[in-house]
């Protein structure tokens, strides 16, 4: 019977046991489906906040303002084309860019854009944002600068009651100077009887006033000075201060416009790479100046080919790539074209006015039965009727002229204010023949000739050139490179060690009358000496009269061992002379003219 209770007892108290353990599982179960579930809904806040900035962000970056920056600059002869760079981060989807750092005389029909990275470029276009400052960007800084004004207009005040103070505190004490000087007293004015020992008290009291008198003027002196310099301080930093103001107040009204360029770039993912950019300025350009030297010790003559750079782009060009180029852009690159050419009678109108029925003036006018003229391109009778235009009338073939362009492998700084800056471009060895030229008909003397060939191939422009020879400078002459001669001449000077000389051949120099005509015959002898050490080759011009009046006649002409050009009359010889060698030239001519007439001979 105890045994059996116990053992009731025993499992009523396992049966507790057990429910007990039960409810805890189940409370424990709960709990770890709410945590779970706490857990998720967690890190799907989590993972939506982090979605969420990443397409903010997203969105934040499909729209970037960048800064350019200027690489390379290729000035033509009139204008310049300016080369940009920028790095950028684009998204999946439609992306922006704005681009500032662009010259405010940017020629917008001359963009150019490229990119690297896995985009495609939409579009660029040109524009001008007008910034402002807001009032909430500049109310702080407005309202301390007038804080600082009323303060300081407050000093301003209170210095001048203080200055006002000293001065009629100075007048008080130098009226009672006046007062202690004209006392009848003092001026010895009283009494003759007066005693000895009153005119002691008077000097006494009069030395002691006036001292006090004096320093105390000298005291409130002081202060004014003083006074007078705070103020004048206070003064100058009140202005400041008011012209501070007034730019903080013209700068949020207005600024100068910030040119912009938008370039529009779609991305099928998230990507980045470089943008480059170019366009063209017209306020540059470059003027070329040549420096031709040699040397009498060498036979060689060297070319520095410069170029005067000027920019006013409003960009300043910093360690930039220089390119000079031959080419004007703005030059037209159209080929002319010649249309039918017809002719007809001129029309010469006469007015006449003649009033009709209404008493208005009209004009008529009559046409003589021949006269033809030149009408230029085309000619319209005035019964044609104008034709409708066709598109292809509006195409052209353009054909692009040949340019040379030098890249300059230094980095240069170039400041936009429009002044010259020279630019070597190159340094060239022309190759040269040396010889002597002498015309002794104008000059005794035999001149040293460079003669520089194929200067056509130094891509030149016209432009002067300076000559130094020896280091120093004698002159400067003019080089056209599109004349058709692609040989240069530059005389160098004379040559003292190389006579020449040009006489009269007298018993050969005859005149006489026949009929009603002179003849006369002429002869000359030009003689050269060579005093120099080395061979020299030399070209001796002269020349025989030309006419082109019939009853003039020039014949019998002995050029020697010249060469004569019957059109123009020019006698040449062309001789090699060796050292103290010497040589004689003759010719010889026949002039018949009336003998009623004169000639310029």
């Amino acid at each position: 019977m105890a045994h059996s209770l116990k053992t009731r007892q025993g499992t009523k108290s396992s049966g507790h046991m057990n429910l007990f353990n039960t409810k805890v599982y189940t409370y424990k179960k709960n709990m770890n489906k709410l945590l779970s579930t706490l857990l998720m809904l967690a890190f799907a806040n989590l993972t939506f906040s982090h979605d969420s900035r990443n397409r903010a962000h997203n969105e934040q970056n499909k729209t970037a303002i960048k800064k350019a920056r200027l690489k390379e600059a290729t000035v033509y002869t009139s204008g310049v084309q300016l080369r940009s760079n920028l790095s950028y981060n684009a998204v999946k989807g439609l992306n922006e860019i704005i681009i500032e750092g662009i010259s405010p005389s940017i020629d917008p029909q001359t963009i150019q854009v490229s990119a690297t990275g896995n985009v495609i470029i939409l579009d660029s276009k040109y524009s001008l944002f007008y910034p402002t400052h807001s009032t909430r960007d500049n109310s702080s800084e407005t309202f301390k600068l007038k804080k600082s004004i009323r303060l300081l207009n407050d000093s301003i005040e209170a210095k001048g009651y203080e200055l006002r103070r000293l001065n009629e505190s100075i007048a008080v004490y130098n009226e009672a100077k006046n007062i202690l000087q004209n006392n009848g007293l003092v001026k010895n004015k009283g009494k003759v009887n007066d005693s000895i020992d009153l005119l002691k008290e008077i000097i006494e009291f009069y030395a002691v006033k006036m001292n006090k008198i004096n320093e105390k003027v000298l005291d409130l002196s002081k202060q004014k000075n003083t006074s007078n310099k705070g103020l004048s301080k206070m003064n100058q930093r009140l202005n400041r201060l008011n012209e501070n103001l007034k730019k903080l107040g013209q700068s949020g009204r207005k600024q100068d416009p910030i040119p912009r360029i938008t370039i529009s770039l779609i991305a099928e993912a998230t990507t980045n790479g470089e943008v480059t950019f170019s366009y063209l300025s017209k306020n540059a350009g470059w003027t070329p100046l040549y420096d031709i030297r040699s040397k009498s010790s060498e036979e060689k003559i060297f070319m520095n080919y410069k170029a005067q750079v000027h920019q006013s782009t409003g960009l300043d060009w910093k360690n930039i790539k220089l390119n000079i180029s031959t080419n004007n852009p703005y030059a037209n690159k159209t080929k002319p074209e010649l249309n039918p050419w017809y002719i007809s009678y001129r029309s010469y109108r006469k007015e006449l006015k003649v009033r009709n029925d209404n008493n208005k003036l009209y004009e008529m006018t009559t046409v003589p039965s021949r006269a033809i003229t030149n009408m230029g391109y085309s000619y319209k009778t005035e019964n044609d009727e104008d034709e409708a235009i066709n598109a292809n009338e509006f195409t052209t073939l353009t054909q692009q002229l040949t340019a040379a362009e030098f890249k300059i492998d230094l980095p240069y700084n170039i400041i936009s204010n429009g002044e010259k800056h020279m630019v070597l471009v190159q340094k060239s060895e022309l190759e040269t023949n040396f010889k002597y030229y002498a015309v002794p008909k104008i000059d005794a003397s035999v001149y040293l000739v460079a003669e520089m060939l194929k200067i056509d191939e130094l891509q030149l422009i016209p432009s002067k050139a300076n000559i130094f020879f020896d280091g120093s400078y004698i002159g400067e002459t003019f080089i056209d490179p599109t004349s058709m001669n692609d040989t240069l001449y530059l005389s160098l000077g004379k040559d003292p060690n190389i006579a020449i000389t040009r006489k009269l051949i007298s018993s050969k120099c005859k005149e006489k009358t026949i009929g009603d005509k002179i003849e006369k015959h002429l002869a000359y002898s030009i003689e050269i000496k060579n005093m120099k050490s080395s061979e020299v080759e030399v070209v001796i011009q002269d020349q025989i009269p030309i006419t082109t009046n019939t009853d003039i006649i020039i014949d019998k002409i002995n050029a020697g061992k010249g060469k004569l050009k019957a059109r123009t009359g020019l006698i040449e010889w062309k001789t090699v002379l060796k050292p103290k060698d010497q040589k004689t030239y003759d010719f010889e001519y026949r002039i018949k003219f009336d003998k009623d007439k004169q000639i310029n001979i």
